[in-house]
């Protein structure tokens, strides 16, 4: 059984390696993870523990295989993350499907995220959902201490309110 729910502050630990392990899988084809993985995971570390009211997690049979968060709970996803175990199994379109949901329901028309360039799988994923690469750079990753070609995608949820005639917004 798959259900969808927040995060507990007392999994952060569990969230953290899960994040970790995705991230290893997806970073390699860029190459030089092994000298990265520390950092990222004292990056997962610091973000689940801090930031853990706006993460969702999936669960499958009682057990977390994966999360999503929005770290300023607007439109954005800023972190998206199945464990590698339980990847192809419908777990990301399930999570991603929720999320979209909640950022109707917040107000938003839109969703955006970004991954980086060589993340060819997750962009496949999101371009297969409806999602658009909108723009390609190069920048420096704090969290990664290094420069990252990343993409930014997006997808249009909801049409856009448009005011009635004599109405203002």
């Amino acid at each position: 059984m798959i259900t969808i729910r927040n995060a507990r502050r007392d999994e952060a630990d569990l969230l953290a390696e899960i994040g970790l392990r995705a991230w290893e899988k997806a970073m390699v084809l860029v190459g030089e993870t092994k000298s990265m993985v520390e950092s990222a995971r004292s990056a997962f570390v610091n973000f689940t523990h801090s930031e853990w009211l706006t993460i969702s997690v999936i669960d499958k049979n009682g057990q977390p295989a994966g999360w999503a968060a929005r770290e300023h709970l607007d439109e954005n996803i800023t972190d998206f993350w199945i464990d590698p175990d339980f990847q192809r199994q419908g777990l990301g379109t399930a999570l991603l499907a929720e999320i979209e949901k909640e950022i109707v329901h917040q107000g938003f028309t839109r969703a955006s995220l970004q991954t980086h360039a060589m993340n060819v799988e997750a962009v496949g994923f999101f371009e297969k959902h409806g999602y658009a690469v909108h723009w390609l750079t190069t920048a420096y990753n704090p969290k990664l201490d290094r420069d990252i070609q990343s993409v930014g995608l997006s997808k249009q949820l909801a049409a856009p309110a448009v005011p009635a005639y004599g109405q203002e917004f």
